[in-house]
């Protein structure tokens, strides 16, 4: 039986030892690489081991849960979220599908996840399902970085650092302050969901500008932004702009 590699993250010791403790008694195929306290150590240790499935608490001091998963370069893995409470997490990871566990752990609730992870794992689900995850999570004012997905794998980019999205036949070119452009296979109306209430103004059917760069509006028909950005206005767009930027 091939064996599935997992990596535990809890900052409470205790409850790191109880849920090594279950997880060897039910799932012998399961084989525990690393039972992490501190979230930045697992971040390293996610990247580098390359696991099947992650346990991992999501109120934690410095990082939470999702700190930690937004750090990850390729989270192709299955997620059992063990926590206490959190609300607005617990809606997110329902609606995505992924497993969770309520503290103090019920041993048939956590087979129950566990037993669903190994299936996902098999099917290799675990991929859309994360993207998915982190992309609502993205939706709350809260989270300051969005997931995106490149040729490179997935790029977690803090969104104030975004100037401007462009529509480039179905895909989507990111332009970020002091950095690369980053190409994406989503196409801009996915990401003018995702950061439509974050600053951000579909000025053009094809470009997203973030407000806070604009440096002028021309009579042409153009904005101007940092670093010589020149993107086009459509017409009848220029009130809505203008009403925007006084907002702000």
């Amino acid at each position: 039986m091939t064996k599935i590699k997992a990596i535990l993250i809890d900052d409470e010791i205790k409850a790191l030892k109880s849920l090594t403790n279950k997880i060897v008694n039910f799932y012998p195929e399961i084989e525990i690489l690393e039972a992490c306290t501190k979230p930045k150590e697992a971040i390293k240790k996610i990247n580098e081991l390359s696991p099947n499935l992650v346990f991992i608490d999501i109120e934690m001091p410095v990082l939470s849960g999702f700190d930690v998963l937004s750090k990850i370069s390729n989270p192709d893995f299955e997620i059992i979220f063990v926590t206490a409470y959190n609300n607005y997490a617990i809606e997110a990871i329902q609606h995505c599908a992924i497993g969770y566990v309520l503290k103090p752990i019920d041993n048939d609730e956590l087979k129950d996840a566990i037993n669903n992870a190994i299936k996902n794992i098999h099917q290799k689900t675990a991929f859309e399902k994360n993207l998915q995850l982190l992309e609502r999570l993205g939706n709350n004012s809260s989270h300051t970085s969005i997931a995106i997905p490149s040729q490179k794998g997935l790029s977690f980019i803090k969104i104030k650092t975004i100037i401007r999205f462009e529509g480039v036949d179905g895909y989507t070119k990111i332009f970020i302050k002091n950095e690369s452009p980053i190409l994406s296979s989503y196409n801009i109306g996915k990401f003018n969901k995702m950061v439509a209430k974050k600053c951000f103004f579909l000025c053009h059917k094809s470009h997203l500008i973030n407000l806070n760069f604009v440096t002028s509006i021309l009579k042409e028909g153009t904005i101007e932004l940092i670093n010589n950005n020149h993107v086009p206005l459509a017409k009848g767009k220029r009130t809505e702009l203008l009403k925007r930027m006084k907002e702000m």
